[in-house]
């Protein structure tokens, strides 16, 4: 095959490279290379408003699936191979509005609200990691009848991912984790100089000091852990109250907090019988705010995980996807087309 083969390529760009045959390496090394010379050609809109009309315009979709324990919000773009995005605290599907239109001209994009945030149902109990996974597990492959796919986590979205990829080893091709290590690790640093932790975890405390103050007490994590006091818009912020001021939301937040020490044990066992998990593995961490840095996920990521590569995004803090979205997404477009 001549590169200049264009309806070639036009057919295959979307598949795979793994899934092409064993005869085309050329044609998987231009796909590797195309797919990272495309996200350059594309314009980020400048505020959330235009985001949302992007989003209406590529067809983003909301849906409701109903699964054993729990009913979960979640929301589709694009096509192709599935790539699913966890969100973590205290945010929802609505922290990848800035890569979603870039990564659906290239992927099949599902972006649930886990268990007990957004506008997914609040379950009394649940909220250890393996449960939290089996959720998503349920919607990507029963509900939506996927079997292979991409997958990123943020923030507690991470180890909801980890127990995933390692519940689902070959269903999972690569993992991505944005700014979190992994509980169980071996170290005490998934909790370390995070005084918020230990505030979760005190029974019914933090849900009576935040009733009704909701903004108040999130506003201070928006404004304060990314590189910038604006880092996360204001339009963005009020979705993001909007979602938490719902009866039982603030609670079932804290209930992943609470579920950690369960989610150690959980992950401690998995290391121990099944190892590491083999799949690649991206790592990526801001540099500001109250970013973890490069040591801190790279270190945790490694020790979980065989084969892993990553780095950490300048001028963001906590909050990549939204503070640098074109970084983020043109590390994660190379990584997930790499051969």
């Amino acid at each position: 095959m001549e590169r200049g083969s264009v309806p070639i390529i036009l057919r295959d760009m979307d598949r795979a490279p793994d899934q092409l045959p064993d005869d085309t390496i050329l044609l998987k090394a231009m796909i590797v290379e195309e797919r990272a010379a495309r996200v350059w050609e594309d314009s980020w809109p400048v505020d959330d408003q235009q985001i949302e009309r992007t989003l209406d315009m590529m067809g983003l979709t909301h849906d409701f699936a109903k699964l054993s324990d729990a009913t979960l919000h979640y929301v589709t773009a694009g096509a192709g191979e599935p790539l699913v995005l966890l969100h973590g605290w205290p945010q929802t599907w609505y922290m990848w509005r800035k890569i979603i239109p870039v990564l659906a001209k290239h992927y099949l994009i599902i972006a649930p609200d886990m268990r007990g945030l957004g506008d997914s149902s609040r379950p009394a109990e649940g909220y250890d990691k393996k449960t939290v996974a089996s959720d998503i597990r349920e919607l990507v492959h029963q509900h939506l009848g996927h079997d292979k796919i991409l997958l990123t986590g943020h923030d507690w979205g991470g180890p909801v991912a980890f127990a995933y990829a390692a519940a689902e080893p070959e269903r999972v091709r690569k993992l991505a984790l944005l700014d979190v290590p992994i509980p169980g690790d071996g170290t005490d640093v998934f909790s370390h100089d995070r005084w918020h932790h230990g505030f979760h975890w005190v029974s019914d405390m933090p849900e009576t000091l935040t009733a009704g103050r909701e903004r108040t007490y999130l506003e201070h994590f928006y404004r304060n852990w990314g590189a910038r006091t604006d880092a996360i818009e204001d339009q963005a912020i009020d979705e993001y109250v909007r979602a938490y001021a719902q009866p039982g939301a603030m609670r079932a937040g804290f209930n992943y907090y609470r579920a950690s020490h369960r989610d150690v044990i959980d992950n401690q066992a998995i290391l121990a019988t099944a190892g590491k998990l083999k799949m690649p593995v991206l790592s990526i961490a801001g540099t500001g705010g109250r970013g973890r840095g490069a040591t801190v996920v790279l270190d945790s990521a490694r020790r979980v995980a065989e084969d892993v590569r990553g780095g950490e995004i300048k001028n963001a803090g906590h909050w990549l996807a939204e503070e640098q979205p074109e970084e983020v997404s043109r590390q994660m477009l190379a990584f997930f087309a790499e051969v």
